[in-house]
């Protein structure tokens, strides 16, 4: 991990070139936003003394002091290599932080760096490397969204079938120009669906990646005439885009998931930590699967999990255990889907998993004739019904995420959609 200081910033803004900043940070929601500042005010920045109005900002906006400054992280100084390279733009991802210069409580990264936080102060190290899939899809003549792909390409084929092969491509060179560590990528199972994977590395990191990946990807595919969508669940005739999320804790430098004394090669805190994961993944649904459309990825059919149950390797299970062992034993939980925040989605993992291996709770004890959510609305049911995620976003987080949720689905609820009229309208 890069370790940069203000002066090394600075340093290479000036022999790189850069006359563009884009200061970012992402809402409640997982929405990457940004201010763009000239090179010129970059010292002032890295001084902590950029203030952005944060009125219409989800999360922010019904607050009586909007004013926030905006803390840069000099280690996520990179260049956007899509930008030009004559006065070239970069990007710092930001902290928010109040008028009294606390720290913004309903920032999502904060979130995750408390929970990263606590896990640090008992020896735990968390790593994720999530599997991001997407669809690329047509735009119409306006250069404006469909759902339209000519192609008919599945899993793990290649070009001429996949028409997307070479979007793909450039944003897999794309991300490792701006140092990403990428493993591999491919063609999905569905027509137009993507994936690209990531080498593991720590939560906060891997966050702050994820957002960038979601830029880069939309932007490289842009390029191509396509666009790029992270929705669950485009199509009803598919399957639905998610980010399974591979886990391995450390502690002291040792993944403490691994046992090859084990009949299955895992340790006791390995099944601790699938338990605590089982037990609060109802609650946990709502940050994991946060839009009405998720629910539409998660039915049977499509190869998404169903049932809360953790296997060896079951496509209908919430949890599965890849096959690799040792240091490279990893626990994938399958629910989160391509829309989830990253932030909260690491935050609630952690936190569910601790949880587990401190209560020492067994994975085959929970589950059984339990479901997963069928809705958004009863998503949001079980996750107010939750001290423990109460404890992981904060109070006021948790109220203000909870009823915009709420909204989200009293919304979806007064639509009238193209079935009903299909169904109802010429024979009622």
């Amino acid at each position: 991990m890069a370790d940069y200081t203000r002066d090394d910033v600075l340093k290479m803004a000036e022999e790189e070139d850069v006359e563009f900043i884009r200061l970012q940070f992402t809402d409640m929601f997982g929405t990457l936003k940004n201010i763009a500042i000239t090179a010129k005010e970059l010292p002032k920045a890295l001084n902590q003394e950029c203030v952005v109005d944060c009125a219409f900002i989800p999360g922010v906006d019904g607050a009586e002091e909007t004013d926030m400054y905006l803390y840069p992280d000099p280690n996520t100084f990179t260049i956007l290599p899509w930008r030009p390279q004559q006065g070239k733009v970069a990007r710092l991802i930001c902290d928010i932080y109040r008028p009294d210069r606390t720290p913004y409580q309903l920032s999502s990264r904060y979130l995750l760096h408390r929970t990263a936080e606590r896990a640090r102060e008992q020896g735990y190290s968390f790593y994720v490397n999530p599997e991001c899939e997407f669809f690329l899809f047509h735009t119409d003549d306006n250069g404006l969204p469909t759902t339209v792909s000519y192609e008919e390409a599945g899993y793990l084929d290649l070009g001429p079938l996949d028409f997307g092969e070479n979007a793909r491509r450039d944003m897999v060179l794309t991300l490792e120009d701006m140092g990403y560590e990428i493993s591999s990528s491919h063609h999905e199972t569905s027509p137009a669906q993507h994936e690209i994977d990531f080498n593991g590395d720590i939560a906060e990191k891997m966050a702050d990646q994820i957002m960038t990946f979601k830029l880069a990807v939309r932007t490289v595919a842009k390029r191509h005439g396509l666009h790029a969508t992270f929705m669950p669940k485009p199509r009803a005739d598919g399957n639905g885009s998610g980010m399974h999320v591979n886990m391995s804790l450390f502690r002291y430098g040792k993944n403490i998931f691994a046992d090859p004394g084990d009949p299955m090669g895992l340790s006791r805190e390995a099944y601790y930590f699938i338990g605590g994961l089982l037990a609060h993944s109802r609650e946990m649904a709502a940050v994991t699967n946060p839009l009405v459309n998720s629910y539409k990825r998660l039915v049977p059919g499509y190869e998404a999990p169903t049932e809360i149950s953790w296997t060896k390797n079951n496509q209908t299970s919430l949890i599965r255990v890849p096959i690799c062992r040792g240091e490279e034993t990893k626990i994938e939980l399958r629910s989160p889907d391509a829309a989830a925040n990253p932030y909260l989605v690491f935050a609630a993992c952690l936190a569910a998993g601790l949880d587990g291996i401190a209560r020492k709770i067994q994975p085959e004890a929970v589950g059984g004739e339990e479901n997963f959510p069928a809705n958004l609305r009863d998503a949001v049911d079980e996750l107010e019904k939750s001290e423990f995620m109460k404890q992981i976003l904060g109070e006021e987080f948790f109220r203000e995420y909870i009823c915009a949720k709420r909204r989200e689905w009293e919304t979806y609820t007064r639509q009238v959609t193209e079935w009903e009229l299909k169904e109802y309208l010429y024979r009622i």
